[in-house]
């Protein structure tokens, strides 16, 4: 039996494909929409898990460093120390900066910690850790400084002495380390001649033992929610679990995001299916004469309904292939995290399918009104 899908596409391959692969680049771009928003997730996570507290203590009423605004006494710690609960205390500040790297300042994301504890918040690939309080700095490579290379930053010029890879904030900016009181300098005190207006005016200058939150590690037996409490009824600032936190990041900060993405992934799977639809059913009025003669020779409505949804369907695998290819191979050149996993691919598939299936009703409609005497009359 005549397969019409295939002598179509033998007669006008070279539409049929163009068609096939421009499909393929919107769905290519939904691909690459739902990896951005999977590497928007991980990249709010690279900092929290890197840290890998079991208690988050920040300021009371706030969400926490990443979500907004926190500030608390340094002295704290000590307080915090005092819990038989707790093992270790590490006060932490974190910031926006803007590193001057030729005539382009670099964004990055500061992390100000302890660098003579033990405590390291990040992976060297390169160098080394922080040894002295002053003048070192630790940098991603995605912000092309090399182990040696200085820095400018507010009164002072840093070395960097080590180099991680792909630590970025949760708006991709690349991070980097200092020591926790250079990093509160940078952060909290004014310059030179903002002192001096201030002292003129008889204000007082701001302190800047000042951190953003304290990570706190629990000793070994210790439930953190029960900790969580006590902290709170007995200092009187908002405390948070590990998993409280990333719950934070991922619905405060991503979740608009989120919806955003979802939209407009849905835009270009609606248009996709438009041209599939438009295409096959144009493709399958130029076959008005054929259809009928199947017709007339006896062809059953079922198999014409059948060789027009295989056409439609391999549209949509060849689309789907396409656009597989585009977004592994755009992937890793986008601005920010791209995460492909082979469960989304697996499910937009099923989703193509279903999209070109329901895209062929329009033109298997038409070819079930096509009456068989047409193809005698001409």
């Amino acid at each position: 039996m005549i397969n019409l899908a295939q002598r179509d596409i033998a007669h006008s391959l070279g539409k049929f494909i163009t068609t096939a692969l421009g499909v393929g680049m919107l769905i290519g771009v939904v691909l690459v929409m739902i990896g951005i928003y999977r590497g928007m997730v991980h990249d709010a996570m690279i900092v929290p898990n890197s840290i890998a507290p079991d208690l988050w203590v920040v300021q009371k009423d706030t969400l926490g460093p990443f979500a907004e605004s926190s500030r608390l006494h340094e002295d704290l710690k000590y307080s915090l120390k005092g819990f038989a609960s707790v093992k270790e205390v590490h006060p932490l500040t974190f910031q926006s900066l803007q590193i001057p790297k030729g005539d382009k300042p670099i964004r990055v994301y500061a992390l100000g910690y302890e660098a003579l504890s033990k405590f390291t918040p990040f992976t060297l690939v390169q160098g080394r850790p922080i040894n002295i309080r002053t003048q070192e700095i630790i940098v991603d490579t995605k912000t092309g400084f090399i182990l040696g290379d200085k820095i400018s930053l507010g009164r002072n010029t840093y070395t960097v002495v080590g180099l991680t890879h792909k630590a970025v904030s949760s708006g991709g900016d690349p991070m980097v380390y200092l020591d926790l009181h250079e990093a509160q300098e940078l952060q909290f005190l004014f310059s030179n001649e903002q002192i001096r207006n201030d002292r003129a005016r008889g204000a007082q200058s701001v302190a800047t033992a000042t951190v953003n939150a304290f990570a706190l590690t629990l000793s070994p037996g210790f439930d953190p929610k029960t900790v969580a409490q006590e902290i709170h009824r007995w200092k009187h600032q908002e405390v948070y679990t590990q998993k409280e936190q990333s719950d934070i990041l991922t619905k405060n900060l991503i979740e608009r995001s989120a919806k955003q993405i979802g939209m407009f992934t849905m835009i270009l799977l609606i248009v996709s299916s438009v041209i599939i639809s438009l295409i096959i059913y144009t493709m399958t009025m130029g076959k008005i004469k054929e259809i009928a003669i199947l017709k007339l020779i006896g062809a059953s409505n079922f198999l014409i309904t059948k060789m027009i949804a295989q056409q439609s369907v391999l549209m949509g695998i060849i689309a789907f292939i396409g656009g597989a290819i585009f977004a592994n191979a755009s992937a890793n050149h986008f601005p920010k995290t791209v995460i492909l996993i082979p469960t989304d691919e697996l499910k937009l598939f099923v989703v193509v399918m279903v999209i070109s299936i329901l895209a062929s009703l329009g033109g298997i409609r038409s070819a079930l009104r096509i009456d068989p005497a047409s193809a005698i009359g001409g």
